[in-house]
């Protein structure tokens, strides 16, 4: 989506814009698809699990911010994005400052208090990072998607999913389930565990528990039973295939100058 005041030039580089500049024209990607291969098509996860039915928590919430929905929505993935390539350079080594040369801040208080929980977990666990912004598919089920972490903690494979938001869905389970099994027909590689590595926890700080991950603000919140979650995304998917029995990308071309 383009708003009042967005740099087009800077927003074409999104994989679901694509701008001319000679043809004077933009073309919106408008259904989340990736391509295996030509002519072939797989719905990312994350748009199949958008058939999955609200819980009366969101609905309430609709009703409470009413027109705004759209304002809080956009503002939450922007801060998510911001996390997100945060922590895409911390596994690369790269040093991440809040403030820039002349002092001003790169990210709101928020975002910088997610990316230091960030860092906790990382420099407290150690975790072996086997793959970070890991693009997953099954040939088998026909879907695609993009894990953000695969990693190795005490002896275990562990795929993990970075997430900014207040509360956590039930449709993050079913999201990590699909993920997992992507990866073991990918690699051959048995995902031993599926957690969240959720930003905006109420935890006050580290665990006496053994096999917890958790501090001031951070939790890895673990999702037992993949194969049941995997079952539940099937169903899902079955939803969204009533409504799309094609899976292919859906182009809109708009001229970027009209004059009668």
């Amino acid at each position: 989506m383009i708003y009042k005041g967005a740099n087009v030039l800077n927003e074409h580089k999104r994989k679901n814009l694509m701008y001319d500049g000679t043809l004077e024209q933009i073309t919106f990607l408008d259904r989340r698809v990736y391509k295996k291969e030509e002519g072939v098509y797989y719905p990312s996860v994350t748009t199949v699990l958008q058939y999955m039915p609200k819980n009366k928590f969101f609905d309430n919430w609709l009703k409470d911010v009413g027109h705004n929905a759209d304002l809080i929505m956009r503002k939450a993935a922007n801060e998510g994005t911001a996390v997100h390539e945060a922590v895409e350079d911390l596994i690369a080594g790269k040093e991440i400052t809040w403030m820039d040369d002349f002092g001003n801040a790169k990210y709101n208080l928020v975002v910088w208090q997610m990316i230091l929980r960030a860092a906790e977990f990382f420099q407290k666990h150690k975790p072996t990072v086997i793959a970070a912004e890991e693009f997953t598919f099954s040939d088998k089920y026909k879907y695609a998607g993009t894990a953000d972490l695969i990693v190795e903690m005490d002896g275990e494979r562990w795929l993990l999913d970075v997430k900014t938001s207040n509360n956590l869905h039930r449709s993050y389970d079913l999201q990590l389930a699909a993920y997992a099994k992507a990866w073991e027909e990918m690699f051959g590689q048995k995902i031993d565990r599926t957690g969240i590595l959720w930003l905006k926890s109420s935890k006050r700080g580290p665990s006496k528990k053994e096999g917890l991950y958790q501090g001031k603000g951070w939790e890895i919140k673990q999702i037992d039973k993949i194969d049941e979650n995997f079952d539940l995304f099937q169903t899902i998917y079955s939803l969204y295939k009533l409504d799309n029995p094609v899976t292919e990308p859906i182009y809109n071309s708009y001229p970027t100058k009209v004059k009668l």
